[in-house]
């Protein structure tokens, strides 16, 4: 795995198991740590003797000097640490017992604003038992136990505890059920229907509930972490009526199991158990049909859930063999129970691929200032961000960004330096627009698309020096993709993921300037905020030359003035201060991601939903950000040819309601369907609902008249008119003000 500047990582290694680590020309500085399961310095097991001081502002240290301390260690500990830099051959290191690894990539802040960083580091966890494997605790366990292949286990649950499930082996499915211990006939246990009842929510689909309800509506768990996705709440544990129907009687079962396990509690013996299955991936198809498959987990995969009442809990071990759902190979559950003081975060998986290694959804750099402002966050990649806050709403920040200032954390955007000799030749053959007009300090809006013409991925380039550029985007795809590229054609250049090492905050508004004229300083050398037009950028420092630096971009996904700014992670906290005190009487707002999605969509920009896979840059309405004049460049000739015989059109529809058509919703004039919708929302501004749609181009003409298909495309049809996209401010001339 790829090592980000200014990224700490941990890997948790058993005795057996091999790591090797690469660093490139000029990378700043690698440190390694190691611990035993003590919590004791361990480098020495693994051959080095020499400790060097660690300065801890070179890298975001609280989570190692954090887990030190939560081991009884010394803190101080953390401060000498191995040093490696530019090796000219890969280091490995066979681990002797098991223990705790850490890896930092050092880099200063002043170095990561600009970009000056050309090396990268590279490391690589070989397990030696690669088909099992236990995820460190999550804190302190008050128990653990193991449920074997094709049994069951009950236990009891305090208010306030948390229970762990983990699939060791992968692919594994371990039903669960739990009671209030409160009941003096405790019969009552989580219900399906009274769960998709109160949580609103079908299923199944990726994901889990936020909480489980019992048959009285009491919430008895709540959902805190899940690192796969796919379970399934809709049917029975297995039963011996099931096995016995299809040949195979007395086949052992989760039901049975469940009742043994149940019986010294009290509780009466089922036939079939309804149950959560965590693990059990099942779907609907077309025609409501319930399917599964094998199961998307893997190994060390978990669920962790918070007691919400005293229970009475029963987890399984599946023991089904004839079937794909436990990958034809039956195996253990292993169950760990955390104090409710416990620090668990609340988080879900993230994997930039299906084989990647899973990352933990984080708060952002700016979660301690908005998490006093807002509950509701929603995860974005592996970021959780706000969606609104109460205080003003979701309008009420809408009409801010609109007439005053708001500020918006968007550090899930991907940020990757391209850097050297053939930077530019790389990105040429890359991107859709011509990057040889692209001056020091301006921006572009680009596309990469594959070789068919559908876009992988938009973003903004920045051209920071001569051989040094700046994307930033919306997928790690990208990276990906422009490695894959540079090594095809041979390019000299270095391609940098920074990961999360440079969160960045959207500034927007017409106030958004008045703003940041009151505390941005910049050097003679760059330009300063009067000079910066529209998608130029800029590296400044906080108020004063010896002040937090950051990047500044004049950029946004709004429409309106606006900025965009950069900076590391330690400076985070007070760059949101500056900003939210500057602009106090410019009334700023903070603004999540609800009041985003209508401004974007009034905009007209597009997101995911514009380009879905099968759609090409002309159908995803982005085909003024394709500049077919240019030398040749990935997917110009497939571009060029659907130009000339086009097939949809993405444009704009006003309703004359205010009823919001879902995504995908049918688009239809008469009885034939000629689209479908892509995104929508309802205009304050226009007061009415309005979307975007791809449409047949025979069809796609300003004035119209179409409906849009709710309730299965037929029963209700919202009547509407095609119009110009973007909805408001066509020029961009707010943008540009």
């Amino acid at each position: 795995m790829p090592l980000p500047p200014r990224a700490l990582h941990r890997f948790d290694v058993q005795a057996g198991d091999l790591i090797r680590i690469e660093t490139t020309f000029n990378t700043p500085q690698l440190v390694l740590f190691a611990f035993d399961k003590m919590g004791s310095r361990a480098e020495h097991r693994l051959g080095f003797h020499q400790l060097d001081a660690c300065h801890t502002d070179e890298f975001e240290s609280a989570a190692l000097l954090g887990w030190i301390a939560s081991q009884g260690g010394d803190i101080s500990a953390g401060k000498q640490a191995v040093r490696l830099s530019s090796m000219t051959e890969p280091l490995i290191l066979k681990i002797p017992d098991d223990m705790i690894f850490w890896a930092a990539h050092l880099s200063r802040a002043e170095d990561l604003i600009a970009g000056s960083i050309a090396g990268e580091a590279r490391i690589w966890h070989n397990r030696k038992h690669a088909n099992i494997i236990l995820p460190e605790p999550l804190g302190h366990i008050r128990d653990e136990f193991t449920v074997r292949r094709g049994t069951a286990t009950a236990y009891r649950l305090s208010k306030g505890e948390y229970v762990q499930i983990i699939d060791l082996e992968g692919q594994q499915c371990s039903d669960f059920q739990a009671f209030s211990a409160q009941d003096d006939t405790p019969e009552c246990c989580i219900d399906g229907t009274a769960t998709r009842s109160m949580v609103r929510r079908a299923y199944p689909a990726p994901g889990l509930f936020d909480k489980f309800y019992d048959q009285h509506m009491r919430p008895l768990l709540r959902l805190v972490q899940d690192s796969c996705g796919r379970h399934d709440m809709f049917g029975l544990a297995c039963t011996e009526r099931g096995y016995a129907d299809r040949g195979f009687p007395a086949h052992v079962n989760c039901s049975d199991n469940i009742s043994n396990a149940l019986s010294p509690y009290g509780i009466a013996q089922r036939k079939a158990w309804p149950a959560v299955n965590f693990f059990w991936n099942t779907w609907l198809d077309e025609h409501h049909h319930i399917l599964t498959e094998e199961a998307h987990s893997r190994p060390g995969d978990y669920v962790v859930m918070q007691a919400m009442d005293e229970l009475i809990s029963v987890s399984t071990a599946c023991p089904d063999d004839i079937d794909p759902i436990n990958g034809w190979n039956p195996t253990d559950i292993h169950v760990r129970i955390y104090h409710e003081d416990t620090p668990v975060q609340h988080a879900i998986a993230y994997r930039i691929k299906e084989d990647a290694p899973m990352h933990i959804s984080k708060p952002s750099a700016f979660h301690d200032r908005v998490k006093h402002l807002t509950s509701h966050f929603t995860p974005a990649r592996d970021i959780w961000l706000p969606a609104s806050f109460p205080a003003h709403g979701t309008i009420g920040e809408y009409w801010a960004c609109r007439t005053a200032a708001t500020l918006q954390d968007m550090s899930s955007l991907r940020k990757i330096d391209i850097i050297g000799p053939d930077a530019e030749a790389l990105l040429q053959t890359a991107m859709s627009r011509d990057i040889a007009k692209l001056a020091q300090w301006r921006g572009i809006y680009a596309l990469l698309c594959d070789g068919s013409g559908e876009v992988i991925d938009d973003g903004t380039l920045f051209r920071l020096e001569p051989h040094l550029f700046r994307w930033c985007c919306g997928a790690e795809e990208s990276g990906r993709w422009l490695s894959e590229i540079a090594q095809q054609h041979g390019y000299q250049v270095r391609i940098h993921d920074l990961g999360g090492g440079l969160p960045n905050l959207a500034l927007q508004g017409p106030e958004s300037r008045n703003i940041l004229r009151k505390i941005l300083f910049t050097q003679p050398h760059v330009p300063n905020l009067d000079q910066l037009k529209w998608f130029g950028v800029t590296t400044g420092r906080l108020e004063n030359r010896e002040g937090a630096p950051f990047m500044l971009s004049r950029t946004g996904y709004t429409a309106e003035l606006g900025y965009e700014i950069f900076c590391a992670e330690k400076d985070a906290l007070t760059l949101w201060d500056a900003i939210m005190q500057a602009g106090e009487e410019y009334g700023i707002t903070p603004m999540g991601s609800d009041a985003l999605e209508i401004i974007r969509i009034e905009a007209g920009f597009m997101s995911r939903a514009e380009f879905a896979p099968g759609v090409d840059a002309f159908e995803a309405g982005l085909g003024f950000a394709v500049d077919l004049k240019k030398a040749d460049f990935m997917g110009k000739q497939a571009l060029e040819r659907h130009q000339l015989a086009p097939r949809k059109k993405l444009c704009g529809l006003c309703f004359t309601c205010d009823d919001v058509p879902r995504s995908a919703a049918p688009v239809y004039i008469g009885e034939r369907q000629i689209g479908e919708i892509t995104s929508a929302t309802r205009s304050p501004k226009l007061e009415t609902a309005i979307a975007m749609a791809r449409l047949n181009v025979e069809y796609a003409h300003n004035g119209v008249e179409v409906e849009v298909g709710m309730l299965d495309g037929r029963m209700k049809r919202l009547s509407a008119k095609i119009v110009d996209l973007p909805f408001t401010d066509p020029k961009r001339e707010r943008a540009r003000a």
